[in-house]
Order: C-alpha cells, then structure tokens, then sequence
C-alpha cells in the first residue's frame, strides 16, 4: 500500500488530537517550524492542517483521510466519506454548539425576528443557507474574529458562534436565541482512497483504533481474588462495563474476577468489594476498549 496521507486538524484541537493518537498506539512528534510531524507508522504520511480547511483538502484528494469538524464539512459543502464520530473535546465533554446569538436586551426571540438584520459569524454559508431555508432574507457578513464585541459594539445585530458551555456568551451580556447546529470531530476520507482496498482498511484501521482510545476514557480495570463461595456476592457490586471474567485459581478453591468499570465508582467500589470478601484488589488503566 502507498503511504496514506492523513490531516490532523492544527489549532484549538491540535493537542488533544496528538493524545488521542497516542492512546490508540501512534506516536506522533510535532515540530513548531514543521507543517508534517512524524508518527511511528510508515504507511501514514501526516499534515498539520487547519480544521476549517482540511475537508476541502480532502474532497479534492490532496488528503486521503483527515479528521476535522462536522461544522466546516457542511460549510464547505465538501463531497467525503464520514467514516466515524470522534467525539473529544480539549476541554469539555459537551457537545460544541453553533448558537445565534443576541445582545440581552435585544426584542428578537426567534430567528425570523432578524428578516433584513445583519449577522456575523465564521461560519458564513451555513449560516446563509440555514435563514435562506426559512425563507428569511438576512446579510451574513464573515467575522475574522473576536465576534462577541462586533454585537455587543452594535456592528451587527446578532452573530453565530460556536460554544460549549454558553459560559462566554453569558459574560458578555448577550443571550442564545436558538441552537443552529450540534457539530463534533468526524474522520473524513476522499471517495477515491476510500475506494482502494488497501487504503480503505488503513482508515478502518485508524477508526477502530480511535474509536477504542475513546471508549476508554473514563474507564479502568478491576482485578480481584474472591473466596468461591462469595462470587456471587462479589458481582453483585460490579457495575461491569459486561459480565465480568471469572476463572478458577491453580489448584485452588479461590476464583480471579476481573471487571471494566467507570473509575468514578472505584472509591465505592472497592471498599464494598472488601467487605463481602474481595482480596487483592488491583485497578489498572485502559488505553483501548475495542
């Protein structure tokens, strides 16, 4: 198989995106003068590109694959194979969320009150496309930033933006009329590599592996010794991600459990698996659940 060629999104996402691929089992080293960090895997060739541009690179074959936000694939209206979610964030678990937003004294309380009113955003043909959809006439003009101010400024009459929390928004005194849409980073590949058998199993290859680093998060291993006549007693206090394993002790009355189970319910846990027998308590980290 050719190398594949695979954009990793530069920016806000840049760091957790390295790590992501660390815990799937790709070493990647990045370079502050250097556009095409390494990773320990001859059949990758990898691209720092910005995320609002990395579905265009692919669509248009300079990328095989690339991973890059739900958001700018329908901003760009780029025609790619979304081959999977992967739902991580660098900061925060929620969902990122396009928003229209509005100065807090502002009469508007749906976004047909913005017919003839001017809207900023980044996010500028979807944006466009979303008001055209409800037959309602708006200028959408592209904000370069920093869109928060140019409302609060009186630059334009309300902007779309992209939030996690809302928490940002709500500092600057202005108020979310509607959600216009929920985005999260997708793996995008081009028709053509997705095509090519060789290709295509190498991005199964990296979405399973990825996908497996994130179901992990959050999740540890619990192993144990258990007298036999209380294993039973012992998984009833398992919460176990599935049925836990039991296998019998060498020579011995004495049975191992082992168990995958949220790590925000091992100091619960653990002490009630003492009390109804459990010894040799041992939890371990998970780096893929596949």
């Amino acid at each position: 198989m050719s190398v594949l060629k695979l954009g990793i999104p530069k920016g806000s996402l840049e760091d957790a995106t390295v790590d992501l691929f660390r815990r799937a089992g790709w070493r990647i080293r990045r370079s502050s003068r250097n556009y095409f960090p390494t990773v320990d895997d001859p059949d990758l060739k990898l691209s720092l590109v910005r995320a609002q541009e990395m579905s265009r690179y692919v669509a248009d074959g300079v990328l095989d694959a690339g991973l890059t936000g739900l958001d700018w694939i329908l901003e760009n209206g780029s025609d790619v194979v979304k081959v999977c979610d992967l739902v991580y964030s660098k900061a925060s678990t929620n969902p990122a969320r396009w928003v229209l937003v509005v100065p807090g004294d502002s009469p508007v309380q749906r976004p047909e009150d913005l017919a003839g009113k001017t809207i900023a955003t980044e996010l500028v043909a979807f944006t466009r496309r979303y008001f055209a959809e409800r037959g309602v006439t708006v200028e959408v003009e592209f904000s370069w930033g920093a869109t928060e101010a140019k409302v609060v400024e009186g630059l334009c009459d309300a902007i779309v933006e992209v939030t996690e929390t809302g928490s940002t928004i709500r500092a600057h005194g202005l108020r979310i009329v509607e959600t216009l849409l929920e985005t999260n980073t997708q793996l995008i590949a081009n028709h053509d590599a997705w095509e090519n058998p060789p290709r295509r199993e190498k991005i199964e290859q990296l979405a399973r592996l990825l996908q497996g680093a994130l179901r992990a998060e959050g999740m540890v291993g619990l192993k144990m010794n258990v007298p036999g006549d209380r294993v039973e007693d012992v998984i009833d206090q398992l919460p176990s991600l599935q049925a836990p394993t039991v296998a019998h002790l060498y020579n011995s009355d004495w049975l191992s459990v082992e168990a995958v189970v949220e790590e925000r319910v091992v100091r619960e846990i653990i002490p009630r698996l003492l009390r109804v027998g459990a010894t040799g308590v041992i939890e371990y980290s998970l780096n893929k659940i596949l």
